[in-house]
C-alpha cells in the first residue's frame, strides 16, 4: 500500500490518496474522525486547535461503507483558510495586492525546515517552506493511519500509544493488564500518561515552558498486539519491518530517535539479558517469556507485542525566539514567530500510533493475498495456524 498527501497548513484543505486497500473492507467516516479528534487533544496545544475541528470527507474509493479496491481519497478542510485567502491564494498577485500581502518570512527559525528548504528550492519567502513542512500535514497522515488501524482491527490486531516522558518527567508506571485498559486510562489523561502523578508533573513542566516562551519534548511508546509471526523479511535490507517502522517514526515532525523493546539499554547489557528465550506450548505454539527485543527479530515479527518508542524534540517555534539571520539583509535578528504549541508530545503519540499502524497494515497487504478483504483475512489466519502447528 501507499499514500500521498497534499496541502499547506493555511491552504484550503489537506488531502490524502490511499492506494492498495483491499476491496470489501468496512470503512466509514467515523472510523477516521475518531482518530482526527484524538490528534487534536492534548495538554500544551496552541490556539490553532481551537480554530480547527478536523473532520474527513471521503470523496472516492468507498461505497455503502466498504472499500472498492480503487484509490481512496480523503479530504480535511482548513477552517483557518478564510483568514489566509490572499496570503495563500493560488492566483498571481497584482502589484497592488503584493504590497498588501504581509507575513513574508525572511528570518528562518533554528531547528525548523525554513532555511534548508529555502536553500533547496530557492524560496525567498520561507512561508513557502513552512506551510508544507508544518505538522499540520500529520492530519491526513493520521487519516490514512485510521484506515490502516481499521484494517488491523478487523484482523484482530490492536494498536495503542502512550506518553512515557515529557520535559524530563518520566512515567514510573508501565504496567497494564490489557491494551484496552491502557487506552481507557490514557484517553482520560490530558498528556496520555498511565502514571497520574507523573502526568500532573508533565503538565506543570508544560506550563512552565509556556510561561518562559519555550517548548519541551518527550518520548512516546507504541504497542501492537496480535501481529502474526513472520511478517517482514530478512532477505533484503529494505524489507526488514523494523527498518520500515523506524523510518515511519522519525518521519514524524520533530522526531529524532527511535528504539525497540529495551532499545539502547541493549548496549549496556550482556546477550543473555537482551535476547528472548524461545519456548513452545501446544495451545500457543512458539512464544517468548520475555519481550526485550520488542516483538521483532531479523526484520520480522515474532508474534509477541511490538514495542517501539520515539523521541520528539521540543518544537522549534519559540515565543522567545533564538537568534537567526535575515536572508535579505544578512543581519542578525530574532527568528520569526508563528502560532505554535508549547508541547505537542501527547498529540504526537496519536500520530505515532497511526503511522506505525500504516506500516504494519502495508506489510500485511504486501505479504498476503489482498485484492479481496475476506481473502486477506483468510490468508492471515492461515499464517497464524501454520505458525502454531509448525
Amino acid at each position: 500500500m501507499r499514500y500521498l498527501t497534499s496541502g499547506e497548513s493555511h491552504g484550503p484543505q489537506l488531502t490524502t490518496i490511499i492506494e492498495g486497500l483491499p476491496a470489501g473492507m468496512p470503512l466509514i467516516d467515523s472510523d477516521i474522525n475518531e482518530e482526527l479528534a484524538r490528534r487534536q487533544k492534548g495538554y500544551g496545544r496552541g490556539r490553532r486547535m481551537q480554530i480547527e475541528k478536523d473532520t474527513v470527507q471521503i470523496t472516492a474509493g468507498i461505497r455503502h461503507g466498504y472499500t472498492l479496491g480503487s484509490p481512496v481519497a480523503l479530504v480535511v478542510e482548513n477552517n483557518d483558510w478564510k483568514h489566509w485567502t490572499k496570503i495563500m491564494g493560488q492566483d498571481p498577485l497584482s502589484p497592488e495586492d503584493e504590497g498588501e500581502v504581509k507575513r513574508k518570512i525572511s528570518r528562518p527559525r533554528p531547528g525548523h525546515a525554513d532555511l534548508n528548504g529555502a536553500l533547496k528550492y530557492g524560496h525567498r519567502d520561507m512561508r513557502n517552506v513552512l506551510e508544507r513542512s508544518s505538522a499540520r500535514e500529520t492530519t491526513v497522515r493520521v487519516a490514512a493511519g485510521a484506515a490502516a488501524k481499521k484494517l488491523l482491527s478487523e484482523l484482530g490486531i490492536e494498536v495503542a500509544a502512550h506518553v512515557i516522558e515529557i520535559g524530563g518527567v518520566v512515567s514510573s508506571k508501565r504496567d497494564y493488564s490489557s491494551l484496552k485498559e491502557l487506552k481507557e486510562i490514557t484517553e482520560e489523561s490530558p498528556v496520555r500518561c498511565l502514571d497520574q502523578n507523573a502526568g500532573q508533573k508533565m503538565m506543570d513542566a508544560i506550563d512552565s515552558a509556556k510561561e518562559n516562551g519555550d517548548s519541551i519534548g518527550g518520548v512516546v511508546e507504541v504497542i501492537v498486539e496480535g501481529m502474526p509471526p513472520g511478517v517482514g523479511s530478512y532477505v533484503h535490507y529494505d524489507r526488514k519491518l523494523d527498518s520500515k517502522l523506524a523510518g515511519a517514526m522519525v518521519s514524524i515532525n520533530a522526531f529524532k530517535g527511535v528504539e525497540f523493546g529495551i532499545g539502547f539499554e541493549a548496549a549496556r547489557k550482556p546477550g543473555s539479558e537482551v535476547h528472548d528465550e524461545i519456548t513452545w506450548d501446544p495451545e500457543k505454539g512458539y512464544y517468548r517469556k520475555t519481550n526485550r527485543l520488542g516483538g521483532l527479530e531479523g526484520g520480522m515479527t515474532t508474534g509477541m507485542p511490538i514495542v517501539v518508542r520515539g523521541v520528539m524534540k521540543p518544537i522549534p517555534t519559540l515565543y522567545k525566539p533564538l537568534q537567526s539571520v535575515d536572508i535579505e539583509t544578512k543581519e542578525p535578528f530574532s527568528a520569526s514567530i508563528e502560532r505554535s504549541d508549547s508541547c505537542a508530545v501527547p498529540a504526537a503519540a496519536v500520530v505515532a500510533e497511526n503511522v506505525i499502524a500504516w506500516e504494519l497494515a502495508s506489510a500485511i497487504v504486501d505479504q498476503f493475498y489482498s485484492d479481496r478483504f475476506e481473502a486477506l483475512k483468510a490468508s492471515v489466519e492461515q499464517q497464524r495456524k501454520f505458525a502454531r502447528e509448525f
